[in-house]
């Protein structure tokens, strides 16, 4: 059965050239069409759809107020962002994704690349990521809430500080529902952290900078977007550059951030493969890899060859705190993960393989 798709969107051309994209493949069907958002609220009361395709800048209602009504509602809707405004609206993407809504892409401004293969192909795999969410609506989930770690676990990470020997560093590997995923791990760790962590979270261009900013105003750890030759430090969070590879280097005895341009790799950049991969000829005795809710498989193969010259722990999301479980399940089903455990208990399981200082 095709999964029933809303568009909602106040241009006429739009709706018609995101419905003939859609209905082109076979799994999606658009049922219905809405005009903004007071349109579109009442028909989403009203029908349950596989995913809603939501524009951001509308009259009566604006794909943001429409977020925040199905939230004071408790209306369930799998909803991506689809917006022109998306690139110089970081900021807004970023309220978007905290009121609930899935993922992203940006609407280009003209027919011409509208058409083009690689935006549709990007579209239909964000609907079907949509459509195959684990949580049926990040919208009626527990709120994000900055929580101090357990004084238990940090009494006993401090007591047994010296059994944690050798140079470690912690690599994160997330992708859609990632950016909830990552709100609710990364504020939990402790400023006194003893390693480094990178991560690579799937956005485009544009974007990681202010997700970084936001992350390190929830935070107690520094977190920043990582820029070439940013040196690894214990305490510090270096998140991927949208739209680039990020590796890590050693450099005058330092381990240091290295961005590529090489091509897409499991169809996205930055990816996390490239990171994992790049640990291998790195002076870490172990390193803990953390795999979060995405969709493809994105970080497997690169743990595969890194587990192949180190020693690693594998830390993955289990399936019913997963937005979508794709990666994590990737990675359970090659039989490398050590741990698989709830979002909420990650930034736990991170201090109690690495320690503080």
């Amino acid at each position: 059965m095709k999964k029933k798709i809303l568009i909602v969107d106040d241009s006429a051309l739009m709706r018609r050239i995101l419905c003939d994209i859609i209905n082109s493949d076979e799994r999606f069907e658009v049922t219905d069409k809405a005009v903004n958002g007071l349109d579109a609220l009442e028909l989403i009361s009203k029908k349950a759809y596989d995913c809603v395709v939501l524009d951001i800048n509308m009259p009566k209602m604006t794909g943001l107020e429409l977020l925040k009504e199905l939230k004071v509602r408790k209306i369930a809707a799998n909803v991506i962002m689809a917006s022109t405004d998306t690139i110089d609206g970081a900021q807004v993407v970023m309220d978007a994704l905290e009121l609930g809504a899935l993922d992203f892409i940006h609407k280009p401004y003209n027919t011409v690349e509208l058409r083009k293969e690689s935006f549709q192909t990007h579209l239909l795999e964000i609907i079907y990521a949509a459509t195959q969410s684990q949580i049926k609506n990040l919208t009626l989930s527990k709120p994000i809430r900055v929580e101090k770690t357990s004084p238990k676990i940090m009494e006993f990470v401090e007591k047994h500080v010296k059994d944690f020997k050798g140079r470690k560093v912690v690599a994160i590997a997330s992708s859609t529902g990632g950016p909830k995923a990552l709100q609710q791990v990364i504020p939990m760790l402790p400023e006194n952290l003893k390693v480094p962590i990178m991560v690579v979270q799937h956005m485009p261009a544009g974007f990681t900078k202010s997700f970084a900013d936001r992350l390190n105003a929830m935070s107690k750890v520094s977190v920043k977007e990582a820029e070439e030759g940013d040196a690894l430090e214990a305490g510090k969070v270096l998140l991927a550059r949208g739209g680039s590879h990020m590796k890590a280097v050693v450099k005058a005895g330092k381990v240091c951030i290295h961005y590529t341009d090489e091509p897409t790799r499991e169809g996205v950049k930055p990816c996390a493969n490239y990171m994992y991969e790049s640990l291998m000829n790195c002076p870490y005795d172990e390193v803990v890899c953390v795999v979060l809710t995405g969709m493809g498989a994105d970080g497997t193969q690169g743990i595969v060859h890194l587990k192949a010259a180190k020693k690693i722990h594998v830390i993955a999301q289990e399936k019913n705190t997963c937005a979508v479980y794709g990666m994590p399940r990737s990675i359970v089903d090659k039989g490398l993960a050590d741990q698989v455990v709830g979002i909420e208990q990650v930034a736990q399981e991170i201090i109690l393989n690495v320690g503080v200082k």
